[in-house]
């Protein structure tokens, strides 16, 4: 797959103030790199009312998924099949302490691109919130058969 692509990120992972699940969904360029039996991603992300831009780093195998935020908001969370990962997630406004359950990662490959789906159990200062699931896709940028 070439370096420039386009990533679809979409999912039920945050929350809002009442703890109702808020649907995600972003379509952004990025970059993709194929090292070590690992896909990486790398996009940007501005989020709401902030100018600095949040640089996002996900990596990927069969083994699981690492998905790394840096900027505004900054956490580093391990998805792995059947094992629970606790993580630190800092915002401007405090920090939480997550918990991250993967039930089921199913990551397919092919000449047009990849897709990751992870679904994981969310727990936050060690209460359980929601069931939540994280869909990533990438397909080089000039695919002329993009889909979403």
């Amino acid at each position: 797959m070439d370096k420039e692509v386009l990533i679809h990120v979409r999912g039920l992972q945050m929350m809002d103030a009442d703890g109702d699940q808020e649907p995600i969904e972003i379509v952004v360029p990025g970059e993709y790199y194929f090292r070590n039996g690992s896909h990486y991603l790398r996009y940007e992300e501005i989020l709401e009312d902030f100018a600095e831009p949040t640089i996002n780093y996900i990596k990927f195998s069969d083994k699981g998924m690492e998905v790394r935020k840096k900027g505004v908001v900054n956490v580093h969370m391990v998805f792995e099949q059947g094992k629970k990962n606790m993580t630190f997630y800092t915002t401007p406004y405090g920090t939480i302490e997550m918990g991250i359950a993967a039930t089921n990662l199913d990551l397919k490959e092919n000449e047009s691109g990849l897709n990751m789906k992870v679904d994981y159990a969310l727990d936050m200062n060690q209460e359980h919130v929601a069931d939540c699931y994280l869909a990533i896709q990438a397909q080089p940028k000039n695919c002329k058969d993009f889909t979403l």
